[in-house]
């Protein structure tokens, strides 16, 4: 065992303070890798607080994990110290399945999250608000040698949360996307998006953010406070995808999508939302959701944001500010991404 330093909420809904724990020794098919940076998800908040199931106390969060590798098990081929390397929103899948699913394994019995969770031993997880982590080979994902690490940390979960429905529903040229709304989890849509040469819409609640949306590689920018931009894009888009967590009319939105389009959400509302029936059956329209993405899907994200130099715009913090950061994720006040410099743990 090794001792690692780190952040945790003890209780739900108590604040992040300085915690140590313990972290197993590598096994032969386990890296162990110096984290240096790790971004901050608005699920990091919902998690500590004990907002969307009962959680595993003390709570190390964190799933957008990078850093550097420090030592590898003696099976393991794909690391060598010195790597770049990241760790996304889980650490095991599959474990119930006879074989694992490469393809589609974020949605199979087995999961293990990186933090908050159980793993097969049934010892608790602990994310990556911490200076190191020991995770499987097969869970562990290169990081472009071009892309910053702490810009890169985003990628490990905003990135792949939009990288996946935009992939798996073909945006690409000739394509009309719409992302409604530009937080951490849009701004990474409309880079992605217009990456993959789709026509990019951003749909926000005011102009506000205009000039971001242009700048990060939106092609249009309308703002939905306005009831004429939904007479003006009726019908307009072959893939919306939603990553709004507060309530909104779901059906005023599925009147932008083209006949045969679809709308995905991958934020996550606190209630239930009313579709009415004739919102779909009208335009055959259809109305999905998905769930970050493989192992597999992430290194191609990662792989292809190298090749287009793209990362998280993001505000770097100290880890003593965890709890300010929550408060202000809460109110929208970043733009877009707060990121944990995790040297500061040493202070």
């Amino acid at each position: 065992m090794s001792t690692a330093k780190g952040y945790a909420a003890l209780a739900p809904k108590a604040p992040l303070q300085a915690f140590s724990f313990e972290r197993r020794e590598p096994n032969d098919d386990d890296v162990v890798i110096d984290i240096q940076f790790c971004g901050v998800c608005h699920s990091d908040i919902h998690q500590v607080r004990d907002e969307w199931f009962p959680g595993i106390y003390p709570q190390v969060p964190g799933h957008e994990v990078v850093g550097v590798v420090t030592k590898v098990g003696a099976k393991v081929s794909k690391f060598k110290e010195g790597d770049r390397v990241g760790v996304g929103c889980f650490v095991d899948s599959c474990v119930h399945c006879q074989t694992r699913d490469e393809n589609a394994e974020q949605y199979l019995p087995g999961l293990t999250q990186t933090y908050n969770d159980r793993d097969a031993s049934g010892q608790p997880t602990y994310g990556g608000y911490s200076d190191h982590i020991v995770v499987k080979e097969g869970y562990v994902l290169s990081v472009p040698d071009n892309l910053p690490l702490d810009g890169a940390a985003p990628l490990l979960c905003a990135g792949i949360t939009l990288w996946s429905p935009l992939k798996h529903w073909n945006a690409g040229p000739g394509k009309k996307v719409a992302i409604i709304g530009l937080g951490g989890l849009g701004h990474m849509g409309v880079k992605l998006a217009h990456a993959l040469g789709a026509e990019v819409t951003v749909l926000s609640q005011s102009m506000a953010k205009k000039d971001d949306a242009l700048r990060l590689g939106a092609d249009h920018y309308y703002p939905t406070n306005d009831p004429k931009t939904f007479e003006a894009l009726a019908g307009t888009f072959d893939l919306i995808i939603n990553t709004v967590s507060a309530p909104i009319d779901w059906n005023a939105y599925l009147s932008l999508v083209k006949v045969d389009g679809t709308m995905v959400l991958v934020g996550v509302p606190d209630n239930p939302v009313p579709v009415s029936a004739f919102a779909l059956i009208a335009g055959r329209k259809s109305l999905a959701g998905s769930m970050i993405g493989s192992i597999k899907e992430t290194q191609e994200m990662l792989d292809f944001c190298g090749e287009h130099n793209i990362v998280s715009d993001i505000e770097v913090i100290d880890i003593k500010d965890i709890n300010a950061a929550y408060e202000r994720v809460i109110k929208s006040d970043v733009r877009y991404r707060f990121v944990i410099d995790m040297a500061t743990l040493k202070g």
